[in-house]
């Protein structure tokens, strides 16, 4: 069952810095490390089961930033998410597929409760019947400097099948309603980057 709380955590990388950590990092049952595709960043996510264990392992934090820093561009970027509900749910805590997208759209909370309604038979529907996309979870920030909607998105097959997902006419169509109606910024506002597992670049 997918995680409470999930801790993001995205490290700015100095050019060719994933290459030389990759094979030092593993994940285990509550924590996955993967490299954008396309920029230098490390994605770390770690699964809490309330702010409770959040509060017992913040010391895990400084670690983070002090085994990260000597390959560091910027300083870390972090979010606290809480989980909402799981369109196409994950056994474990967390995804334990090949690749995550995050998805962010900030919402105003006087639409949240028709967003809601309306993404259960628009951007839902489509996970559901799209077999390409494996994992589908749906949070929301906590403590965000970039507040709002978090999806959480895996596959372990082909990029291209994946992207076909969200690249089709019916998509587009989808995310042209939410800028118009929903999203902070219109279109602009949809925030996406996919993440490859660790081990299969240090392979």
């Amino acid at each position: 069952m997918a995680a409470e709380l999930i801790l993001i955590s995205r490290f700015p990388l100095v050019s060719q810095a994933s290459r030389l950590i990759a094979s030092s990092l593993s994940d285990d049952a509550r924590t996955r490390y993967l490299f954008d595709l396309e920029e230098q960043e490390l994605l770390q996510l770690r699964s809490y089961d309330g702010i409770a264990d959040f509060a017992t392992r913040t010391e895990e934090l400084n670690a983070d930033l002090q085994r990260f820093s000597i390959h560091m561009v910027g300083d870390v970027k972090r979010e606290l998410i809480t989980y909402v509900e799981a369109p196409k749910p994950c056994i474990h805590a967390l995804p334990d597929t090949d690749f995550v997208q995050l998805r962010h759209v900030e919402v105003p909370p006087t639409k949240t409760q028709a967003y809601r309604k309306w993404r259960t038979e628009t951007i839902f529907q489509v996970v559901q019947e799209s077999a390409p996309v494996e994992v589908f979870l749906a949070y929301h920030s906590l403590i965000s400097g970039q507040p709002g909607v978090m999806f959480i998105s895996g596959f372990s097959g082909e990029l291209n099948d994946y992207r076909a997902v969200f690249e089709s006419d019916r998509y587009r169509n989808i995310v042209q309603q939410a800028g118009d109606q929903y999203i902070t910024g219109g279109t602009d506002g949809l925030f996406t980057r996919i993440y490859i597992r660790a081990s299969l670049l240090a392979a």
